[in-house]
């Protein structure tokens, strides 16, 4: 599989009958994928195997990996679920959704669409804990209570990741050996 570099300088070239030809660098073809991914719900953003990037809009080609040979175009997506999404059906979505992105919008075909779903977010949880907090007219001392639940339960979901992370490396690094 291509890596993010290679997603940059290379083009698609693809011959049409009156003799010209029509040029897709690899970048145009991840953005797509990125852009495609992100419409589906369930989507809390994307990831490499070295870190996780929350929300939609934040590198659009992030975890994206681009294969082409000939007009033939392989897809590695990689991205984070939100905490109470069903992760097979936003996966199969992800599939569906990058693949008729892709074909309609370049004719190309899609042999793949690999998805690899890297870390579960619960960032929308916390938003919706934080504006009922808010709305609830709690004392001064209920809501520091709560708050400082909450930043310990955010901080064991980064330390989660954080170890996910380092595991996710160790076996890249023993499968490279």
């Amino acid at each position: 599989m291509a890596s993010k570099k290679d997603n940059l300088p290379v083009n698609v070239d693809v011959d049409l009958e009156n003799g010209g030809t029509i040029r897709y660098a690899n970048e145009v073809i991840a953005i797509i994928a990125g852009v495609a991914a992100g419409e589906v719900d369930g989507i809390a953003g994307m990831a490499t195997s070295g870190g996780i990037s929350l929300g939609r809009k934040s590198g659009i080609t992030r975890g994206i990996k681009i294969e082409v040979a000939g007009e033939d175009v392989g897809v590695e997506i990689y991205i984070v679920v939100e905490y109470g999404s069903p992760i097979q059906k936003v996966a199969s979505e992800v599939q569906e959704n990058v693949r008729k992105a892709i074909e309609t919008m370049t004719g190309l075909h899609v042999v793949k669409v690999d998805v690899h779903v890297q870390g579960v977010s619960f960032e929308k949880e916390k938003k919706a804990l934080q504006t009922g907090l808010e709305s609830a007219h709690l004392t001064s001392e209920e809501n520091e209570r709560i708050q400082s639940e909450v930043r310990q339960v955010i901080r064991e979901e980064r330390k989660a990741e954080a170890e996910n992370g380092e595991a996710e490396e160790k076996a890249d690094e023993d499968s490279a050996k």
